[in-house]
Parts: structure tokens; sequence; C-alpha cells
């Protein structure tokens, strides 16, 4: 059977159908690169906006019009809305999130043997959603309350993953000649905290730092507390990616407070400054929520401050979206969406000017590039776009593909929504 699998969201659901990719593979499946090849589409869905939802439905709908009529729909948005999920056209099998490690065995029943052997190397799901880098879960769930978020009542509880299975998947990962591995989870800081052991997200990275050679190890998302001196000196082995995304939400401390948010300006500062003490360059980017309800002008204004302040190396700008069982739907004071655009437009100018001056400093700087994709043009060779390890995006000409292979560049200028490299090797 020919498998096709898609994804809205985050790294986590890209590093969820790489596993489940991989376990059909096992089975003895191919996995394709677009729906329209496929006799089976597996959707990992999302529910963090209302845009993430629809979007989520729109791949199921797109796959159905191209003639595919068994389609699997699972995640967060097929987890809060299981019937609707299911009255989906071409939808056969809705798996909620609690049930989505045993999505393989649920769909194809009785294995063959060759699927109960030892797991398969990464090979890089083909199509639209592949990548030089691998996407590890480390972690899901969570308990913080924030009063915006639906993925704590999609995700559940926090589990955190062993550490003998997360090195087992990058070292699978080392084997299908991956250079890079990106840990993930919902609240990663929070990895240990459900185990018996009293380990936490440092003592994770230090063994797997220890017990692995991988050339890079990244961390997405991870949210800005509990994160000691301790973490800091984690970046003394240079194989660790320098980048931080630290979810900030608001820069206002009344708005921060009506999130729920388990931080302060102050403390937020503080967390900047210690990092960038222990790693002077490193790129700190984070997300900002504008237009929360009860956000005033004077809210908005310090938030904006606040942002400007932090010298962020790139940022995500969301506008409010309020999402059904969560506690700020029911907040009152809801901003007009015109004023919630407005400000939406203001932090991403703002966003985008700390983003252009970090990326500044590097110009005539020699980096290390890893080749995530690239284009041919007959005249002049290949196009080819990655990203350094502090996530800077490089662009440069190359006489041949070098996806996936990590070469020194020089960085010369600021192009469109890169900067303009030439290899040295």
């Amino acid at each position: 059977m020919r498998v096709f699998f898609d994804t809205v969201g985050c790294r986590l659901n890209q590093a969820e159908i790489e596993k489940m990719a991989a376990e059909f593979r096992a089975a003895g499946h191919e996995i394709v690169a677009q729906a329209a090849q496929a006799d089976m589409v597996v959707v990992n869905s999302c529910a963090v906006t209302a845009e993430a939802a629809s979007d989520s439905r729109q791949k199921v709908r797109q796959a159905n019009r191209l003639g595919v009529g068994n389609i699997v729909l699972t995640g967060c948005w097929a987890t809060l809305s299981p019937e609707e999920a299911r009255a989906l056209p071409g939808v056969t099998h809705v798996v909620v999130n609690e049930e989505k490690d045993s999505l393989t065995t649920q769909i194809l029943g009785n294995l063959p043997p060759l699927y109960e052997a030892e797991p398969l190397e990464r090979a890089p799901l083909p199509g639209i959603h592949r990548r030089t880098r691998a996407f590890i879960k480390a972690q899901d769930g969570c308990s913080n309350h924030c009063t915006f978020c639906v993925t704590r009542l999609a995700r559940g509880v926090p589990r955190s993953e062993s550490k003998e299975s997360v090195l087992k998947q990058i070292k699978l990962a080392q084997s299908g000649h991956t250079h890079e591995a990106v840990l993930t989870g919902v609240h990663l800081g929070s990895w240990g905290s459900d185990l018996s052991a009293g380990e936490t997200i440092t003592d994770l990275i230090v063994y797997l730092l220890k017990n692995s050679d991988i050339q890079r190890l990244r961390l997405s998302s991870i949210e800005p507390w509990g994160l000691d001196e301790r973490f800091m000196e984690l970046w003394q082995d240079a194989r660790m990616c320098r980048h931080l995304h630290l979810p900030l939400q608001a820069g206002a401390a009344t708005t921060l407070r009506r999130m729920a948010r388990n931080t302060t300006p102050e403390k937020f500062r503080a967390l900047a400054e210690m990092i960038r003490s222990y790693i002077p360059e490193m790129a700190i980017t984070t997300d900002v929520i504008v237009g929360f309800p009860g956000e005033t002008e004077a809210d908005f204004a310090a938030s904006l401050q606040f942002v400007q302040e932090m010298n962020f190396a790139g940022g995500h700008v969301f506008r409010f979206s309020p999402r059904e069982g969560t506690a700020a739907a029911r907040l009152p004071g809801r901003i007009n969406g015109r004023v919630a655009h407005a400000r939406s437009e203001e932090m991403r100018a703002v966003l985008a000017a700390s983003e252009a001056a970090y990326r500044e400093r590097f110009i005539g700087r020699e980096v290390d590039v890893l080749w995530e994709s690239n284009s041919f043009l007959s005249e002049n060779g290949w196009r080819i776009h990655g990203l350094t390890d502090n996530y800077l995006p490089v662009t440069a000409w190359s006489k041949m593909d070098r996806w996936n292979t990590i070469n020194r560049v020089r960085l010369l200028r600021i192009s469109t929504d890169a900067l303009e490299g030439e290899l040295l090797d």
C-alpha cells in the first residue's frame, strides 16, 4: 500500500509523522510524496488556532478531492472534535492523541514479522515534509494552565520518553545519515517531572551528548521558566545549537497575569540576560499574542516596548484566537478584529527589525550551514538553502547538490528572506 503522511502545526507533529512513517515502512508499505499517489493518507491535525484547525480540515478535503477514500485523521483537532472529524469526506479512522502511539497497529491490524524486528534507520519523508533534521519526540502533554491554550486539553498530562528511548531514536537517525536532531515536546522543559529518577531536561541532554556523537543537537520551543545556570552550561559542548525559542506571549505584566503565564517581564528579562552572559550570540526567538481579551492600548504599548528591548533574533506573532474549552474564550473585553490586525502589524515590524539587526551582526563571518533544500537552475547550478546552528537562514550557489551536507560558508549580505553566502569548501 502507498501511504502519504501530512501534518499541520508544531515540530512535535512532524516528529510523530516521521515515527509513524517508519512503522508503516517497516510493515512493508511505501511512503509517497503526494496525496495523489496514495492509497491511504494520514493527517496529523492541529488545533492551536482556528486557522490551524481549518488547515487540518482542508488537508482532509484536498486528499479526498484527489480521489483518496481512505483517510486516517489524528492529532489535536481530531482529539478535540472527533465527531466533526469522522464526518469529513473520506475519513475512515479517527485516532485520538491518547491512542496515537498504537495508530499503526490499529490501522494495519496483524503485522508481519518484519514490523517486530529491530526498527529501521531513519529515512526522511518524501515531498513537502522532507527534512534533513530529525525531529525526536522527548516529551508530550502539559500541566500548565495558560488560559488561551487548547493544547493541554488535547495532549493531556505530561509524559516523558525515557532517556534510553530518546537516545535510540537519535542513533537510528544517525544511521540514516542525519546530522542534526531536534528534541521536541509540548512542554519540553518539564521532561522528567513524571519520572521517578528526579531528573530534568538538563540531565537528558547531558546523557544524549555523552552517549551519542550526533553533530548537532537542537531544542524546539521551551517555556521560559525553570532554566538555570546548569542548563546554560550545556552549551560548553559545541554540538549544542545556539538557538532557544522562548515563548513570551506578552510583554505586559497585566496581560501575562490574564494569560496565567508562569513568568513576568522582569523574570523573562533576567533569563535573557543570563542566557546571553553564558552564550553571547545565542539566537533567542519567541512567540507573541496580540489582541488578547482585555488588552488595553497601554498594555499593547508596554508589550511592544518590551519586545523591542529584548532584541529577539526573530519571532512569530499571532492574533488571539478563542479556542472552545479554554478560560480565555470566556474572558470579557474581546478586541476588535481591525485593532488586533493593526497591533499584529506593529509587532511584526518590531520583530522584523530586531531579526534584521541580529542577522547583520554575522555579515562577513564564516559559519557552518546544514543544507535543507535546493532548486536546480541550469545556468548557475544549484540554488541551495540551509540553516546555521544559531538558526540563520542561508542561501548560496553550488555546482552540485549538497542536500544534507554541512559546509563552511562566508556570509556576504542580507537578501530578501535569508543571508546570502559563498561556499568555502
